[in-house]
């Protein structure tokens, strides 16, 4: 086994290694109805995965909401005491995700937690994930912009030492995938809620169960530049 290409992994969380991503589309759909209306398909779609201010521009939008500093601030506000009412029920992962993550550590690879989630919650969903997984952790209120944007994938590479190019990025969803990409990383893709369209660094896996130190690095090879 050779993993020379590969430096470190990194880890999206909702609905990559925690079903919260159902929480969030849960909390978002509560979210909607609190502010006036319900939720549509298409803007259901359109939040998974999305940063909290990217996801409160799309509901107050759907809703043709005006988006005042004090009214974005109120809904997320509201959203982040739901969601962390829901994080305390405690958080399920998702399948293989607790074996993949102790594998890379074992392995001597570098990890870190790439989320859109904000740090409030972020420190909330680590308790569960185990902090001895990971190097780091950048949440979606560190950095300029939020995924789609490459800037959480890049601040993780940039505090590893590691060139995106070394990484391996695992991801679920259309918006974490396009933020990997954007950023150099070779994309591991594990679908959840939605389906992820093909891109030239991504590779596919219907679940994380029965990932192999091989499979790491021939995956990263698959689509590395």
């Amino acid at each position: 086994m050779n993993t020379s290409g590969l430096r470190a992994v990194l880890w999206d969380m909702d609905g990559t290694l925690l079903e919260s991503e159902e929480l969030w589309d849960i909390g978002v759909r509560e979210l909607s109805e609190h502010l006036g209306g319900p939720m549509t398909e298409e803007t259901r779609t359109a939040t998974i995965g999305a940063s909290t201010p990217g996801a409160l521009a799309i509901v107050f939008d759907s809703l043709g909401l005006e988006r005042t500093p004090d009214a974005l601030l109120q809904a997320r506000t509201w959203l982040y005491a739901r969601m962390a009412e829901m994080f305390a029920d405690g958080l399920p992962w998702r399948p293989g995700a607790r074996d993949a993550l102790a594998l890379v550590r074992s392995l001597g690879l570098r990890s870190a937690l790439v989320t859109n989630t904000e740090r409030e919650l972020g420190d909330v969903a680590l308790d569960t994930l185990g902090r001895e997984h990971f190097d780091l952790s950048v949440c979606g209120d560190e950095v300029p912009a939020g995924k789609p944007d490459p800037a959480p994938y890049l601040r993780a590479a940039e505090l590893l030492g590691v060139d995106p190019r070394h990484c391996l990025a695992v991801e679920d969803s259309p918006t974490g995938a396009a933020a990997a990409e954007a950023a150099g990383c070779p994309v591991l893709v594990v679908p959840s809620l939605i389906e992820v369209p093909a891109g030239p660094l991504r590779t596919f896996r219907d679940t994380l169960v029965g990932l192999s130190a091989d499979d790491l690095h021939s995956l990263h090879a698959l689509v590395a530049v």
